[in-house]
């Protein structure tokens, strides 16, 4: 088949697998893009030809291993997140769009040349990318899975290159090894309920890691701890900036004004969802 055929064959497999339409036309190309190493401009020269038999053999087992619900990024190793390629793979979360809206929060107000604390970091990807674009800027990383640290250590090294050094990533259950203070502590913690795990898509709940999902009870249970504990390692006003489930804008808003953190804020996504809060802590 001539290479303009085959997005067309990946995109009927991937349907046939159960994968929404619009997912599996995007999946179906950028696995053709992946598969012959080519970007689209480029394939679209060589739409008349016939495609290299060893592009054929990865890009049906490529295209094989997606209808069996592994994630996209899983199988390219890339997820672009604030304009940077960041390495993935089922040792993180992978990262999602709605989490650029934390990072864009947190740029209008760090200044250069501040501390930053990310906990439960896992690929590292709002650490970097605030690191990235900001000079002067330092921050520490904590996780408590050692193989989410190394994947957040490979992208600080390959995305920051002589500045990696601005960053240091730590195994931690949250603020237990963590020393000093911060202008900002910002968090994307597990915040799904452990009941509705079983209910998520089969890329997240198979193949993306549960510590990274399950928060508790009621997936309030990070957002008790950080905001408890965090006032002892924020500046005199310092700011908390958490990613939240769509739901969970009030009782996180709750918890930080009881704690006395001023002016809690709540911000949408661009879906028009909740999904950041943060406030500042005025040390008394």
């Amino acid at each position: 088949m001539k290479y303009r055929e085959w997005p067309e064959w990946g995109r009927r497999t991937l349907g046939e697998a159960g994968i929404p339409e619009r997912d599996a036309e995007l999946d179906a190309r950028l696995l053709l893009e992946d598969a012959a190493r080519m970007k689209l401009s480029e394939l679209s020269l060589e739409a008349e030809k016939d495609m290299e038999e060893r592009f054929v053999v990865r890009y049906r087992e490529q295209i094989r291993r997606r209808a069996e619900r592994i994630p996209l990024q899983h199988l390219t190793g890339i997820q672009n997140f604030m304009g940077l390629d960041f390495q993935v793979d089922r040792r993180v979360l992978v990262p999602r769009q709605d989490t650029e809206t934390l990072v864009e929060e947190v740029l209008r107000e760090l200044q250069d040349g501040m501390r930053v604390l990310d906990l439960c970091t896992g690929s590292g990807c709002i650490l970097i990318s605030l690191l990235r674009y900001t000079n002067g800027c330092r921050g520490v990383g904590v996780d408590l899975s050692e193989d989410a640290l190394t994947v957040a250590r490979e992208n600080a090294e390959r995305l920051l290159g002589d500045q990696a050094d601005r960053v240091v990533f730590l195994k931690s259950d949250l603020f237990e090894r963590v020393t000093g203070t911060f202008e900002f502590i910002v968090s994307n913690p597990p915040y799904i309920p452990s009941a509705a795990i079983p209910e998520l898509m089969p890329e997240v709940r198979e193949h993306e890691p549960r510590m990274a999902l399950d928060g508790g009870e009621d997936g309030l249970c990070f957002y008790r701890r950080i905001t408890e504990e965090s006032r002892a390692y924020l500046t005199g006003g310092g700011m908390l900036y958490f990613e939240i489930g769509y739901d969970q804008a009030e009782p996180v808003k709750a918890l930080m004004e009881s704690a006395g953190f001023a002016e809690v804020t709540v911000v949408k996504d661009l879906a028009g969802l909740d999904r950041v809060v943060y406030g500042t802590y005025i040390r008394k």
